[in-house]
């Protein structure tokens, strides 16, 4: 892909977030979930670190996989399909800012969209970083993106953590406003409530995470909201691997197994 096709699937990207009507980020785990996605009909993509980190036999959010490893993939994301694709660098591969804004660089290097990076630590050293250095990775990241289009994303890691705190949520996601986020996110939040509060209380879109238990909201009343942006993370790939697994108890249980469904997709067509 040349520098400009690059440039401009990055300012689609940037434009979907100007709209005013929410859009939805989907998360494939592998380039041929990618190019069914596309097929589908969505507008662009981001990928998931959990996701991409178990389908290859590994743990999510330990450091399982590098930098250079989750950049390629991402990239490869790009390779293969025709939209804007967005890296999951969970906390940007290193606790200092200059760590973190290294991966942004790359990304933006790469030709890559945009990219998430999150407060947690993904260390024993507790699981989220303090807010002022938090914010200040942030700023570096931020710095690192300025002067091309790029849409960083900052993500508040509390909910997922056990830190069920929304009133420090919101004030961590403001101060990644401050610092220069284009969208933030603090994926766990499960009531449109708090996830009001949280579109109130910042002047940039808000991702939320979809697919959550006790979510009992459609992406009608986001929009009402004004969520202006929606993902699923590792969803799609759980709903496939428990998919895969109930099939796979059924063969050796049942000892058969039935015809695949028909489906809707011509797989030999798609991937030709």
């Amino acid at each position: 892909m040349d520098r400009q096709e690059q440039i401009r699937r990055a300012e689609l990207f940037v434009e979907l977030h100007r709209r005013p009507d929410l859009f939805i980020l989907p998360n494939p785990w592998d380039l041929g979930t990618a190019k069914i996605l596309e097929h589908l009909g969505y507008q662009a993509l981001a990928s998931t670190s959990a996701g991409h980190a178990r389908s290859l036999g590994r743990p999510d959010g330990q450091g399982s996989v590098a930098r250079a490893e989750a950049i390629a993939h991402a990239v490869s994301l790009a390779e293969g399909t025709s939209l804007p694709v967005s890296g999951d660098f969970e906390n940007g591969y290193g606790d200092s800012p200059i760590e973190a804004a290294a991966t942004v660089s790359q990304a933006v290097e790469v030709g890559l969209a945009g990219c998430c990076i999150e407060d947690s630590t993904s260390t024993d050293l507790g699981p989220i970083y303090e807010s002022a250095l938090a914010a200040e990775r942030i700023a570096a990241c931020a710095e690192a993106a300025a002067g091309t289009p790029f849409v960083l994303v900052a993500r508040a890691e509390n909910l997922l953590h056990g830190i069920d705190d929304v009133g420090d949520t919101i004030a961590r996601l403001r101060s990644f406003q401050q610092a220069g986020a284009d969208v933030v996110y603090a994926p766990g939040l499960i009531n449109l409530t708090d996830i009001r509060a949280v579109v109130e209380s910042v002047d940039v879109p808000v991702n939320v995470l979809i697919g959550l238990p006790g979510q009992e909201f459609g992406l009608d009343d986001l929009q009402e909201i004004g969520v202006r942006r929606v993902s699923v993370g590792s969803g799609f790939y759980n709903w496939a691997m428990a998919d895969f697994e109930r099939v796979a108890r059924s063969l050796l249980s049942e000892r058969r197994m039935g015809p695949a469904g028909p489906g809707l997709l011509d797989m030999d067509e798609l991937f030709s």
